[in-house]
């Protein structure tokens, strides 16, 4: 492999078939479920995650139609709970298998739309493969945790956007939505995506029109068939669920599911460069503005890669979602999914030297390395290793900011032969 190849000759020329890979994938997961329940019967630290308990006793609160919130640190939609009521009436193992399931459907999903930008089967399902073997998502979906069940969403509903198909594109957003709040941040991408273009004729000739009329212009097409449909439907989904809901479970529900996570100050370690300051001033009375305030670096660069890259919808997302993890005032290693399932949409791309994305995939695990170490002096030892966890999480923003640098510096977009036409 020559040193300037860059990643995604490097994938291509590997020779994958679908099938094979799709089904490896698939028995991997399998056999980790599987693990899980040995793992469970014979060592202290379990290998489910935590939160996969907490949803099983919710669905048997569902099952005996009391509410879902009544276990302690249900944080959730009570739609999850509904789900998942087959883990009382069949087997606890049957979320497991729906989030692998979702999990495979996220990497489907994917194929489906590089098929979309022109590539082979082969070809995109290479790209895929980043997704499929990849150990963490594989890890996190067989532990029980239900963020595959949310990336499938959002792959369905950029799927759908992309065919043109932009009301049931709208329910699935409006559902992912409610599901998981930070797809939210789509919103804007996706209406700039679904602007019509300007009428070209006789752009050359035309004087340099005032921000006043650009502004005006912008507004006009904001009003435009596609995005107004959009925005209705996806509103009406997401309305509807929340009515309902609050109908059968009134403000718990909207407690739990929306407005903690808006007010969230969580002062336990985690990868956050805020978890520092918000952990010295839990008892201050700033503490609420300062969570708060942390919003404002996400509003400002999620603004404008939204109208820098709304061309590209899937790398635009792909972009919104990493900014918004590496900035949030709660990081942990299962955030990290939330971009990782759309990276093989934008790695075709990306023409960055495989000895360069080598190096940075190296830089990340290594931030994550620095901050494991003092994280488990401080969980196990009783160490008070704040300080230390709070540079090493500095450290790693640092990383993740170069490395969403590099992304964007190699990015290359493709030519826009012929806009699709929404309305």
């Amino acid at each position: 492999m020559a040193p300037t190849q860059h990643w995604g000759e490097w994938s291509l020329s590997r020779r994958v078939s679908p099938a094979g890979v799709f089904g490896v994938a698939f028995l991997a997961r399998v056999a980790l479920v599987f693990y899980g329940v040995f793992h469970d019967r014979t060592l202290l630290v379990k290998y489910t995650d935590i939160d996969y308990q907490v949803f099983t006793d919710a669905a048997r609160f569902v099952t005996e139609g009391r509410s879902p919130y009544l276990r302690a640190t249900y944080r959730y939609t009570p739609l999850l709970g509904w789900l998942l009521t087959p883990n009382v009436y069949l087997s606890e193992l049957f979320g497991k298998f729906l989030f692998i399931s979702c999990d495979l459907l996220t990497a489907f999903l994917s194929y489906r739309l590089l098929l979309l930008r022109g590539l082979g089967g082969r070809q995109a399902c290479a790209y895929c493969v980043f997704w499929l073997l990849n150990p963490l998502p594989m890890a996190v979906s067989s532990r029980g945790n239900a963020d595959s069940v949310v990336a499938s969403l959002v792959l369905t509903a950029l799927y759908l956007v992309e065919k043109r198909l932009v009301a049931c594109g709208a329910v699935i957003y409006g559902l992912a939505v409610h599901m998981k709040m930070y797809p939210v941040t789509y919103v804007l991408p996706i209406a700039l995506h679904l602007l019509p273009e300007r009428d070209r004729g006789g752009s050359g000739c035309r004087a340099p029109s005032s921000f006043r009329a650009r502004c005006s212009g912008f507004l006009q097409r904001l009003c435009s068939r596609a995005v107004l449909l959009f925005v209705a439907v996806a509103g009406l989904t997401f309305v509807a669920l929340s009515v309902g809901f609050y109908c059968q479970y009134g403000w718990e529900f909207l407690e739990h599911t929306y407005l903690y996570h808006l007010t969230r100050r969580d002062i336990r370690h985690n990868f956050s460069p805020y978890f520092y300051m918000l952990y010295l001033t839990a008892e201050s009375r700033w503490s609420f503005s300062l969570g708060i305030a942390a919003f404002l670096p996400q509003l400002i660069l999620l603004s404008a890669v939204s109208f820098a890259y709304y061309r590209d919808l899937t790398f635009c997302c792909f972009l919104h979602t990493a900014i918004f993890v590496t900035f949030n005032k709660v990081c942990t290693s299962q955030y990290f999914l939330w971009y990782l399932c759309l990276l093989p949409l934008v790695m075709p791309l990306v023409r960055m030297p495989w000895k360069r994305a080598a190096v940075l995939l190296m830089l990340w695990f290594i931030g994550q390395a620095l901050w494991l170490a003092p994280a488990y002096a401080l969980e196990f030892q009783g160490k008070n290793t704040f300080l230390f966890i709070w540079l090493a999480g500095l450290f790693f923003l640092l990383i993740n900011c170069s490395i969403l640098i590099q992304i964007i510096s190699h990015y290359k977009e493709e030519p826009q032969t012929e806009r699709l036409k929404y309305d």
